[in-house]
């Protein structure tokens, strides 16, 4: 089993999430050999039982960024509907994107601040779809390749997700 991330916190950089009563934790992580190109997600589930389940997969041609939400999306999936979760990323973007722009993006129509069209949209439908038939979704951001046991896990099934498409 992995170790609890929870002991682990107090000696790496950043303030790991700890779960709340009956919320499960999601670790996410997207990755891409080229950008764009070849890419693998992956989401680890830590149930409040102690359980911990691990999902990935990837697509032969896309980008980090949809990587990185596809984790999200798959993971939030993953848990029934009505439960409490907490989505761990080490992507601002993705972090960023549910807890700051959404809201802004919708108001202008999937505008950026800028004007232009935002990217991924239908991805950030989804997931904002997803985390709405939950009772509760926290979004907490991590520093990413900082020794964090799950985030690596999520990592390194990221990556071993873009290798089997080539096989």
């Amino acid at each position: 089993m992995s170790p609890d991330p929870r002991r682990r916190s107090r000696s790496l950089p950043g303030k790991l999430p700890e779960a709340a009563p009956g919320e499960v934790l999601v670790w996410t992580d997207g990755a891409c050999q080229r950008n764009p190109g070849p890419g693998g997600w992956a989401a680890v589930l830590c149930w409040e039982d102690g359980v911990i389940e691990e999902r990935s997969g990837g697509l032969p041609l896309t980008t980090n960024n949809v990587m990185e939400m596809t984790a999200a999306l798959e993971g939030l999936r993953a848990v029934p509907d009505g439960s409490r979760v907490c989505v761990v990323t080490d992507s601002r973007y993705l972090h960023d994107g549910m807890t700051s722009w959404l809201a802004g993006w919708k108001r202008k129509g999937w505008r950026t601040a800028s004007g232009d069209p935002v990217k991924n949209q239908e991805i950030w439908v989804a997931l904002e779809a997803a985390a709405g038939l939950h009772e509760q979704v926290r979004w907490h951001w991590v520093k990413g390749h900082v020794g964090h046991a799950l985030n690596e896990r999520a990592d390194q099934l990221a990556v071993s997700a873009i290798t089997g498409l080539a096989g």
